[in-house]
């Protein structure tokens, strides 16, 4: 089990991004939150598997890929208290 802590940079805030990612996320293992922040951008922590956050990433990445400026992914330690893949304001 790995975590991944993401910054989405780009039109990322006013196009469904945290809904898509969330409808996404939920077809993988895995567990953590997306939500916009002040600066425009949006961030996300998840974790699970290795495989299923880098399949989740990938579908992610291409599904908004016309929105998408660059994002950067950082490897942060496992949340016990993350149980399930939410939105969070």
């Amino acid at each position: 089990m790995v975590a991944k802590h993401i910054i989405f940079k780009g039109r990322v805030q006013g196009v469904g991004f945290r809904y898509g990612s969330y409808r996404i996320a939920s077809g993988y293992e895995v567990t953590g939150y997306v939500r916009n922040l002040p600066d425009k951008t949006v961030e996300m922590q998840i974790q699970g598997s290795a495989s299923d956050i880098d399949r989740c990433l990938a579908e992610i990445q291409d599904y908004f890929s016309g929105h998408i400026r660059d994002c950067q992914i950082n490897t942060t330690p496992i949340n016990p208290r993350h149980i399930d893949f939410r939105i969070t304001y």
